[in-house]
């Protein structure tokens, strides 16, 4: 066995532990904190009482949700800044999570949760992000060509106008379709549907086990279009299919969790820090430390103000705007 594979196991299984050790952290710590005896009586004979319903109803959902929208975040990004070349892009750059936030506004003002229920939210935010999907799609393709530049470009600008749509929505709509809208777009990990939940976790590990099909696309990529032509690679079919795999990842986290900003921008600048720029140990180092972070944001979330919560996407923010104004300035190290 090559020094490279024994390091890169080596690497994924420290990951996954961390990952392992921060979701057991979840679970014992919150408003009202559990000794780790009784998490593990509760997980494997435990009776159904108070403790067992905080783990299971609780805490639980919300540690399988942040591991599906934090890997898939971390994930899509990881793709989209192999794919521009560029250490800035981040999944919501694309204007996709706008597109998410108008369904769920319009959503919400129409009451449309009154007639089709829980799924409503979800569901509007996936069909918002699609739309925009489908739309950037469309205008940078031209003679089966897509202009990357232009993918962004187009982004940035319908990210902007779902916004401006959002604030008017917002300024005629009443005080409790205000609250709603307010607090979808700081994000949460609160969802009460476990179907919902299996289905973004299915959804993550999904887009995992596909964008290994283009690891060796990413790899090349990195050099230049040409450069990857060059080496037998087929750019335009690889550009493709990996900006529709990261929309559709952005896609399916924003319609269940809300905007959640700064993981597909800080993990995959911090894992190249941790593991190197090689896409083949990258995308799975990625999708776990994306999972932990998001897990132990989430954490935080809870108890810094308990028994109150705050928006996951405020802990975030903060972390992740921190901890890049850090490497940033960092001597000897590089983000890009």
């Amino acid at each position: 066995m090559s020094k490279g594979v024994v390091r890169w196991t080596t690497q994924i299984l420290t990951l996954m532990g961390v990952l392992l050790a921060i979701a057991g952290f979840s679970l014992c710590i919150g408003s009202g904190s559990i000794p780790i005896q009784k998490v593990i009586h509760a997980i494997f004979n435990g009776p159904r009482n108070t403790e067992y319903s905080i783990l299971f109803d609780i805490r639980l959902p919300r540690i399988i949700l942040g591991m599906a929208i934090g890997g898939a975040l971390s994930l899509a990004g990881v793709i989209l800044q192999g794919l521009f070349r560029n250490p800035l892009v981040e999944p919501y750059t694309m204007g996709i999570s706008g597109g998410a936030a108008l369904g769920v506004s319009l959503a919400i003002i129409l009451r449309l949760y009154q007639s089709i229920g829980l799924i409503t939210l979800p569901l509007a935010g996936f069909l918002g992000a699609i739309l925009v999907i489908a739309l950037i799609y469309t205008i940078n393709i031209r003679r089966k060509t897509l202009k990357i530049q232009g993918l962004l470009l187009t982004g940035v600008m319908i990210s902007f106008i779902s916004s401006s749509f959002i604030m008017l929505i917002m300024a005629v709509s009443r005080a409790e379709d205000l609250h709603g809208i307010i607090f979808w777009i700081m994000g949460s990990l609160e969802e009460p549907s476990w179907f919902l939940i299996k289905l973004a976790l299915f959804a993550s590990l999904t887009g995992l086990a596909l964008s290994y099909i283009f690891w060796k696309d990413l790899n090349a990529l990195r050099l230049g279009e040409e450069e990857a032509a060059h080496l037998g690679i087929n750019t335009e079919r690889a550009k493709r299919a990996l900006f529709v795999l990261a929309s559709l990842l952005t896609g399916c986290a924003v319609s269940v969790g809300g905007i959640i900003g700064f993981v597909g921008l800080i993990v995959p600048h911090l894992m190249r820090m941790f593991i190197g720029s090689d896409h083949r140990i990258l995308l799975a180092g990625s999708f776990l430390g994306g999972a932990s972070f998001l897990i132990f944001c989430d954490t935080l979330a809870r108890i810094i103000v308990a028994p109150s919560e705050l928006p996951v996407g405020v802990i975030t923010g903060i972390l992740g705007g921190s901890f890049f104004i850090y490497a940033l300035t960092k001597k000897g190290k590089t983000i890009a």
